[in-house]
């Protein structure tokens, strides 16, 4: 979904002022496990494979009495971050830089897919290129790369109150460009 560009980009210390951050996508749910399920657990790779990546989970289980979340995958250290400050939230609300369709390849054992070397150069170049906070996810219904980049960051309760950059203010500027 393309989001109209905010005038003032998003900086470092906009990044900083959060423990983590979510997509608006996911806001919904996060803040719900902020409110009922004891906070939310940031679980951080330690597969050489995937570092850098996170998983979001609920703190604890739904059970009477509540238990702390199982680990979600084998891929995850066994000791998650736990937040439990909504303050410490903040809301990722992103607009589509570009889209473009990637070379892939077979895997090295033939399982899956890749992106060949080109390709990965070009998503390397496009994301450093668009600016702090730009990351890429894939549309595999199109088989294309998308560039993303935050047009503000918004703390989640003031998202999920609708505030002046909530996400009533995203949906008036959604309707707006549809018409």
């Amino acid at each position: 979904m393309v989001t109209e560009p905010n005038s003032k980009p998003v900086t470092e210390n906009d990044l900083d002022q959060f423990e983590h951050i979510t997509t608006a996508e996911s806001a919904e749910k996060v803040f719900t496990w902020l409110s009922t399920r004891g906070g939310i657990a940031i679980w951080s790779s330690i597969d050489f494979s995937n570092l850098g990546k996170t998983w979001t989970t609920p703190a604890m289980t739904e059970h009477d009495p509540p238990e702390p979340y199982p680990r979600p995958t084998w891929q995850v250290s066994t000791t998650p971050k736990i937040i439990t400050d909504p303050a410490k939230v903040g809301v990722s609300v992103d607009h589509e830089i570009k889209r473009f369709r990637v070379g892939v390849r077979r895997g090295d054992q033939g399982l899956n897919f890749k992106v060949t070397d080109g390709g990965s150069r070009k998503i390397r170049r496009l994301v450093s290129k668009a600016g702090v906070g730009a990351f890429y996810a894939f549309d595999y219904a199109r088989q294309e790369c998308v560039i993303y980049k935050p047009d503000r960051i918004v703390a989640i309760r003031e998202y999920m109150e609708g505030g002046k950059d909530g996400k009533a203010a995203r949906t008036d500027s959604e309707t707006q460009t549809k018409t």
